[in-house]
């Protein structure tokens, strides 16, 4: 078995991820366990829906029926997750389970990788490709986890709000 720890992914009934994640919590500490199964996700985003004509800003798991676990594969550790209440099983062939790639953990924004960018909000910046190629603007926001600025633009005579990935743009000196 792998001595590193790995994402894996269980699959849980529908509507008990946080029950499982709070239960795999406790038998961790239970059994002294946190160098072995190091942290349990459950991914959420935030949506905003229009109910009765009012908008409202709500979490909603993003992959729901599933729990997200960083853990040495292990046969206690793979017996602690598969044995909890709520879960079905592993995401793999048979009872194989299979770690995620880098490339999922990066899509999924598991582990954060520090950006460091070359401006701020208030900054000039001009955008480099896209279809608002050659515009200028001010940036408004910096949203870190998605790696996008929200300026203001200046279009036929007047601003407009967009959202630009931070390679789309550089700033004005």
């Amino acid at each position: 078995m792998s001595k590193e720890a790995k994402w894996y992914v269980a699959h849980t009934y529908s509507g008990y991820e946080n029950k499982v994640k709070a239960d795999i919590e406790k038998t961790i500490e239970n059994r002294n366990m946190q160098d072995v199964i190091q942290e349990i996700s459950v991914p959420m985003e935030e949506v905003v829906e229009i109910k009765d004509g009012q908008k409202k800003s709500v979490m909603r798991k993003v992959f729901p029926g599933y729990v997200i676990v960083k853990m040495v594969m292990t046969d206690e550790s793979w017996y602690v997750v598969r044995n909890c209440r709520g879960v079905t099983g592993f995401v793999g062939p048979g009872s194989k389970p299979v770690p995620l790639t880098e490339k999922e953990i990066a899509a999924i924004g598991l582990e954060k990788q520090t950006v460091t960018v070359g401006f701020d909000v208030g900054d000039n910046i001009r955008v480099k490709y896209g279809p608002l190629e050659g515009f200028v603007g001010v940036i408004d926001a910096i949203v870190m986890d998605k790696q996008k600025i929200k300026a203001k633009i200046s279009m036929f005579g007047r601003d407009t709000d967009v959202e630009l990935e931070f390679n789309q743009v550089e700033a004005l000196s």
